[in-house]
This record gives structure tokens, C-alpha cells and sequence, in this order.
């Protein structure tokens, strides 16, 4: 069997799509080791066939995109890129990442200047945004509030990740919820805010989850007196 083309040295320096590929896989992404066979992979898996389309692009990827279809009526496909690739492998371990990392995964070292791009990345693959909204007496629409979610199986992971957000958006102190099999960050309405100002600031090109984005600026729009000048430009750059 040919080995199929792909960018063994994507990893090897820093950059924005470097990092925020990387903190897709933190969320979404496996390492498995088969060594009856000698094979080392990869994989990212999303419902966002996007972001798979993305990452087999960035990674100059000539492997096929395995689709499962929707398991029942209500869900949806679920799309997976796997990287048979010894050297993506072990540089990945070098970055933190090994198999079975759901449970304990401690949080890398990022460079300073690309942590939104990794922290976006995760958001994107293991974060939820919840725009919420009810219904008036007279039956008029009432916006309540943005919230945003962030989920692993890691408790060490969330605790530092929550520290490093608390420092941007100046929060002294942040609660991991304990929701059974995952823990979580939450972040109400004030917090969301300020993370989206700090995740989506200069983002290049499709490194990011269009959907997601645009659940924040549905209640930017709905909320005008919210939208600092960073957040401007922001908005005003992805219309």
C-alpha cells in the first residue's frame, strides 16, 4: 500500500494555523498507536465537514474524508480525517498529545501571542455558545442571554485553561462544573463577551467555525450598546 501525501513538518513551528489546528485536536482529535501493525495515526472528527475539509487542506492531506451517516433521524453525520504518519505522531506527543487523552490531557505550552488561535480551536471543536432567548407575555421575542460552554474530560486541562482565560478577561475566579462523564467552564453573558473579543481577534482566513461565529453576532446585533471597537472591526471584518 502507497503512503499517502501529507506535510509531516505542519507541527514543527508556531503559527495561527498551526495552533488553532492544534487546539482542534485537543478537543476532537485521537492518537493510536497500532503496533501489531507498525502504524501510527491520527484522527479529527467533527459533524462540521468544514472543518475536516480545512484540515486536509492545511495539511496538504491526500487522504479520503470517511463519512458515517446520521446514526438515527435527529443527529447528524460525522466526518473523520485519519493520518497514518509516524512523525506527526511523535511530534504531536511532544506537544502534549498521546492516545487515550481524554481523561487526563494537562494543558500545553502556547506561545503567548497564539492563544487565542488555540483556545478558538478548542472552542470549535469542544465548545458550545448558547444564544438564549424566551417569550414575552404578548408574545414578542426577549433575549435573555449569550452563554458559552467548555467542555473536557480533563479537570486539570479546564482548571489551567481557566486560569489563562481568567487572566484575559479579568475573572479572579472560575468554577469547573462536574456534569458526570465531563467537566466544563461556563461563562455567562459579560465573560462570553469579552472571550469572543479575545478568541476571534485577528483571525485569518477559515480558522474559524463560521456557525459558532455567528450565534455571537446574532446577539451583538440585538445588543448594539455591547459592541466595543474591537469588536467593530471584528464584526465588520467577517460580514
Amino acid at each position: 500500500m502507497s503512503k499517502c501525501k501529507i506535510n509531516e513538518k505542519f507541527f514543527n513551528k508556531w503559527g495561527s494555523k498551526m495552533a488553532y489546528v492544534l487546539g482542534y485536536l485537543y478537543a476532537d482529535g485521537s492518537l493510536s498507536d497500532c503496533g501489531y501493525i507498525r502504524a501510527k495515526y491520527i484522527s479529527v472528527t467533527s459533524i462540521d465537514r468544514d472543518r475536516i475539509e480545512l484540515f486536509k487542506r492545511l495539511l496538504k492531506s491526500a487522504h479520503n474524508i470517511k463519512v458515517e451517516p446520521p446514526p438515527t433521524k435527529n443527529s447528524h453525520a460525522r466526518y473523520t480525517l485519519r493520518i497514518g504518519s509516524h512523525k506527526l505522531y511523535k511530534k504531536l506527543g511532544e506537544l502534549g498529545l498521546y492516545p487515550n487523552k481524554s481523561l487526563n490531557v494537562k494543558f500545553p505550552q502556547i506561545p503567548k501571542p497564539l492563544l487565542n488561535h488555540f483556545i478558538r480551536g478548542y472552542f470549535d471543536g469542544d465548545g458550545c455558545v448558547f444564544l438564549e432567548k424566551s417569550i414575552g407575555i404578548n408574545g414578542q421575542p426577549i433575549l435573555k442571554r449569550l452563554l458559552v460552554a467548555l467542555t473536557s474530560g480533563s479537570s486539570d486541562f479546564l482548571r489551567d485553561l481557566g486560569q489563562i482565560i481568567g487572566k484575559i478577561i479579568h475573572k479572579n475566579e472560575t468554577k469547573i462544573y462536574n456534569s458526570h462523564r465531563s467537566y466544563q467552564l461556563r461563562y455567562n453573558t459579560s465573560d462570553t463577551i469579552k472571550l469572543f473579543e479575545f478568541m476571534y481577534n485577528s483571525v485569518h482566513g477559515d480558522l474559524f467555525m463560521r456557525r459558532k461565529y455567528n450565534k455571537f453576532k446574532e446577539y451583538l446585533y440585538l445588543r448594539p450598546e455591547r459592541i466595543t471597537s474591537k469588536i467593530k472591526v471584528i464584526l465588520k471584518k467577517y460580514k
